[in-house]
């Protein structure tokens, strides 16, 4: 029991953290720095909703941390409170479409926007067009402006289909006295090349580029948050610019820097430490790279997760590094038998583990064998100690265990 009460002790003789919640995801600042000229074109496309006019659909991209989010909020935030005191009937409703049991069916986005709505409808079982008809019916109420608001974009649409986003905006042609606007945000840059030409053409009127952050910029966001965040003087010289070069070999990932700053400051409160150390933001980072695999591997689409599971099996069965594709396909086919599950061809599974390898989570590399052709030599790239956790995701998630 003392050990426990040292512990609570030394978290509530606070050396580190002034207000910790200024480096979380959902704060958001008063400024946004250097996004003024994003953050402009998002009002200049918002703002005829003050008038009660049906804005353009807008679709946002840019890769993961580079101010989308907070950008198009900050400025749906301002133009809602204008409009409160012009009395103008504008609602702005935001859905993350990588939620699960939220965004992975037409059915369940349609549910919740009825819900933010406030009606309700069942988690499943009416057909789709009695909801989205319950969906008109909400918002012809009254007369108003309605912003959808869908935040990852390209997950839905990967999960779905993009006919969702093609009925979603021939909704106004059903409207008597309401009109709706969509806001598509999207960390894939290629995502708008793939939909359909109608959907394209529909959604995609007006387009923002977020482009990522440089170092320097990061290093700028992180001395403006660590102000508040922390205490005086517990920041080791170079801490912030050690954040900001790990951040920006990530794209510019401005999220990334502020998760790195935050755990790096949480490890050094567990090492009752009374600075930040250099050696804290690595192990942070190792920390951050482990949870990003764990969140990879929960999302990924059944067959992949079939196909990694036969990798780590084939290389724990034959204690190897290294293993080849055929070997893999043999195992995968046993694992799809065992778990009732489709099997694809060599060539699919082939093209699937190509993806591990652009993810990151192993290398792949083409091998020649002469007269019997070519084939792929495979090195797991998940750290030895989260492998445990990782089986432990696909075997729930296969039903396996």
């Amino acid at each position: 029991m003392s050990k426990l009460n040292k512990i609570f002790d030394s978290f509530i003789d606070n050396k580190i953290f002034e207000n910790k919640s200024v480096l979380q995801s959902n704060y958001t600042p008063d400024n946004i720095p250097h996004r003024d000229e994003q953050i402009e074109q998002v009002a200049s496309i918002l703002a005829p909703t003050l008038r009660s006019e049906r804005t353009s659909n807008l679709f946002v991209y840019g890769k993961p941390g580079s101010g989308k989010t907070l950008s198009v909020q900050y400025v749906t935030n301002e133009i809602t409170d204008r409009s409160k005191k012009l009395g103008v009937n504008l609602r702005i409703d935001y859905i993350n479409c990588k939620m699960r049991k939220v965004a992975d069916t037409e059915y369940r986005i349609l549910a919740e926007l009825v819900k933010k709505l406030g009606g309700n409808v069942p988690a499943t079982g009416l057909p789709t067009e009695q909801i989205y008809n319950k969906f008109i019916e909400l918002i012809e109420r009254e007369p108003q402006l309605v912003v959808l608001i869908l935040d990852e974009i390209d997950q839905a649409v990967k999960k779905i289909s993009d006919n969702f986003l093609y009925n979603l905006t021939r909704l106004n042609s059903e409207l008597a006295r309401s009109q709706i606007s969509i806001i598509g945000i999207s960390n894939d840059l290629t995502f708008v090349d793939n939909l359909d030409p109608r959907v394209r053409s529909s959604l995609s009127e007006e387009e923002i580029i977020f482009p990522p952050y440089n170092a320097l910029q990061l290093q700028d966001i992180l001395n403006k948050r660590a102000v508040i965040a922390f205490k005086k003087s517990v920041l080791e010289d170079g801490v912030i610019a050690k954040c900001a070069a790990y951040a920006a070999r990530e794209h510019g990932d401005a999220r990334r820097a502020l998760d790195l700053l935050r755990i790096a400051g949480e490890i050094a409160e567990r090492e009752s430490s009374y600075k930040i150390k250099l050696e804290h933001i690595d192990k942070s980072n190792e920390k951050i790279e482990s949870e990003k695999i764990l969140d990879i591997v929960a999302t990924e689409p059944k067959q992949f997760q079939l196909t990694l599971l036969a990798i780590i099996i084939l290389i724990e069965s034959k204690s190897l590094e290294k293993i080849f594709t055929g070997d893999i396909y043999n195992i995968y086919q046993e694992v799809c038998r065992k778990t009732k599950n489709e099997t694809l061809t060599q060539r699919r599974v082939s093209d699937i583990i190509a993806e591990f390898d652009m993810l990151g989570l192993l290398n792949a590399r083409v091998i020649s064998k002469g007269r019997y052709g070519r084939t792929r030599e495979i090195k797991l790239n998940i750290p030895i100690q989260i492998i445990p956790r990782v089986k432990d995701i696909l075997n729930n998630s296969l039903h396996l265990s």
